[in-house]
């Protein structure tokens, strides 16, 4: 299990680019092999093989381990009885396929390997893998013919008629076993006859539930045998599993209680599916083997699960998150909320007071009025900090940073939930928005902000300039934030916010665009390579630079506006009037004061922030290693196997479709019988 230590670091330095498949095959490879060629190259057993693909702790249902060597014949294709590296990463070249499963089969049959099946190929290896207690079938039936011509003039199959053909092979094995045990053609069978049917077509596909209950069967209808329809409408269920989980996820959301009745069922897959609507019987059927021991026709997940699920667990006990009911989604969300909250408001609150005394130097800097004689108390912003630590100490570095505290997690939550609200709205349907359209949903974030930030901003600027007021000037008294609020009132605690929204927005429509390209042109993120936190540092401290320095003059009027003008100081009628004195009587250059301090302030701000948000949510994370790892303590029983080794499963899934006994080989226990087999020797 990964440390928390480790966890941190990782996230810190970022994942990287994935390893490409050499590298992943090579590093299988090195960990499975056990024995050397005789030209001395390392190799696998078939027995290493399987181990590779299908590791002993992982769950396969009906299918047998030692059945996976059915693959090993597709990747061993010089017959050599053992892979080499390149043969192995072929292999797992071929396991990246999207439709890995279908190449895989397809492969097996491929005796000559020209990208063609024969049929005389395809039928000599199912009889040779299938047991003599097998279920009949006649591969000279009318169904072969169809596909691959009549007896005499049969032709190979291509990869697409090869795959149709398996896709179909199993309704027609049904078929034909139920002829067979219906020798009268009465269309009805026996019970036993039924299991039979069921267990040898689809015993690998289905739940323990199903099977241990299909005795029960014979209660869908009034007979005392199985009619051929109803074997049929089996099938169907079994097959449309999938879309049946689509249509119970969909139906048991909208429940009040999380429970549905068969009616509400065919309603809710007449409104979600179009061609493939379920029969009234279907339905019965599904119904039936949830419903079992239940004493109401109201079924919730927890019941259907048993049937859906081949890997269920009996001690599974209520619906996956995803068909959580109303109230339980709703409370799941809040928690969800809060929690990013609680991180965001302590990580915000950690970055303010990292850079706060770079704040307060920024704003003594930018109150400063050069043009009054006996008014230039700071040459330059180390001589403001030199001098706030001699006149007020290192405690007066942090005069005012209890309202800005206070204002940081609002101030963060607004700024980056309307940003990406907005975003999100103006994307197109193929995931691109312009650039534009990015300035505009930044600056709706900065504009949302003000309303906290401005009234905290007031407050904390005026405890900023107090300790160098209180110092200079004789019985002045040093005031409260409380004291300033109330003499301020509500529309004080507004006054310079038409600067601050001049300020807020332009910025936010700079940072955030910025940003996010900075994010995916120059470290290239993606879905499969994610930053890691000194990355993330870099491209907003980076972002920030431009959006912190070009809003500066904004940031001096806002700053003039709202510090109490002492006595022999123009008082700023408003934000024109403020920036057109500071022009006159200052010039152009007092524009930009403590730009340099916004710069340092800004940019390191949100790297505190955020390397403190990463790491707090890798020391306290809101859901269980099962929950992040995709394994649900409850409901559908997922897998978190590599998606190549699912598909492997899947392609052994759709052989067994023509034999449950299909490669049922015993691996030799001993590495020595492999190395006398096929001239190797042992690593």
């Amino acid at each position: 299990m990964t440390t928390t230590t480790e966890a941190v670091k990782e996230s810190l330095l970022g994942s990287g680019h994935p390893a490409t498949h050499s590298e992943e095959a090579k590093a299988a490879f090195e960990k499975h092999a056990t024995i050397t060629t005789p030209a001395g190259e390392r190799a696998m057993t078939r027995a290493d093989f399987v181990n590779a693909i299908a590791p002993e702790s992982a769950d396969y249902h009906k299918i047998s381990r030692d059945q996976f060597g059915i693959l090993f014949e597709v990747a061993d294709r010089a017959g050599a009885g053992y892979l080499t590296l390149e043969e192995w990463a072929a292999f797992e070249s071929l396991l990246s396929k999207p439709d890995a499963d279908y190449q895989i089969a397809f492969r097996r049959f491929d005796v000559e390997g020209k990208g063609e099946v024969k049929f005389d190929d395809l039928v000599a290896i199912v009889k040779a893998n299938k047991s003599d207690d097998s279920l009949p079938f006649d591969w000279d039936s009318a169904w072969a013919t169809l596909y691959a011509g009549s007896p005499k003039k049969r032709h190979a199959l291509t990869y697409e008629q090869f795959s149709q053909m398996l896709r179909a092979i199993q309704g027609e094995k049904v078929r034909q076993a139920f002829q067979a045990f219906d020798p009268q053609g009465t269309g009805f069978i026996e019970v036993a006859d039924f299991m039979r049917i069921v267990q040898e077509t689809a015993g690998h596909k289905l739940s323990n539930h199903i099977l241990d209950n299909l005795t029960t069967f014979v209660s869908v209808g009034t007979a005392s045998k199985i009619p051929y329809a109803n074997v049929r409408a089996f099938q169907n269920v079994m097959r449309e599993m999938d879309t049946i989980d689509t249509v119970l996820r969909s139906a048991t959301a909208k429940s009040k209680d999380g429970k549905i009745t068969r009616a509400e069922f065919l309603n809710e897959a007449a409104r979600i599916t179009r061609f493939s609507h379920f029969t009234p019987l279907e339905a019965d059927i599904l119904f039936h083997f949830a419903g079992l021991n239940q004493e109401t026709d109201r079924l919730s997940w927890k019941e259907f699960n048993r049937v859906l699920d081949p890997l269920y667990r009996q001690n599974a006990a209520s619906a996956p998150k995803s068909v959580a009911s109303p109230s339980q989604s709703l409370i799941q969300q809040a928690l969800e909320s809060a929690y990013n909250f609680g991180l965001g408001a302590i990580a915000g609150a950690f970055g303010a007071t990292m850079v706060y005394p770079i704040d307060l130097v920024k704003t003594r800097m930018q109150n400063q009025r050069s043009n009054l004689v006996g008014e230039t108390l700071y040459k330059n912003s180390i001589d403001c900090f030199r001098k706030v630590i001699k006149n007020e100490g290192f405690k007066g570095l942090y005069s005012g940073l209890g309202p800005q505290l206070i204002g940081v997690a609002p101030e963060k939550a607004i700024k980056l939930t309307v940003n990406d609200f907005v975003r999100t709205k103006l994307t197109d349907k193929n995931g691109k928005i312009t650039f534009p359209l990015e300035m505009l949903a930044g600056g709706t974030a900065g504009a949302c902000q003000v309303v906290f930030t401005n009234p905290l901003e007031i407050v904390k600027i005026r405890l900023q300039v107090q300790g160098e007021l209180t110092k200079n000037v004789v019985d002045t008294p040093r005031r409260s934030a409380l004291w300033i609020v109330k003499n301020l009132g509500i529309v004080g605690l507004y006054k310079g916010a038409s600067a601050c929204l001049l300020r807020d927005v332009p910025f936010s429509a700079i940072y955030f665009p910025a940003y996010a390209h900075l994010k995916k042109d120059w470290f290239g993120e993606s879905p499969t390579k994610p930053l890691g936190i000194m990355q993330l540092l870099t491209a907003g401290a980076i972002a920030g630079m431009p959006a912190a320095y070009l809003t500066t003059p904004c940031d001096v009027i806002k700053t003039r506006l709202q510090v109490e003008a002492r006595k022999g100081q123009t008082s700023y009628r408003g934000l024109v009037h403020c920036a057109t004195t500071v022009w006159k009587e200052e010039g152009f250059k007092a524009f930009f004061k403590g730009g340099p301090a916004r710069i340092m302030r800004s940019s390191p701000q949100f790297g505190f922030t955020l390397a403190a948000y990463e790491l707090l949510k890798t020391s306290f994370p809101l859901h269980s290693d099962e929950e992040k790892h995709g394994k649900p303590s409850v409901g559908l029983a997922s897998d978190s196997s590599p998606l190549n080794y699912l598909r492997s499963r899947n392609a052994m899934k759709i052989i067994l479709d023509l034999d449950k006994n299909f490669g049922k080989h015993t691996l030799p226990a001993d590495k020595a019988a492999w190395a006398a087999a096929t001239g190797a020797k042992s690593a």
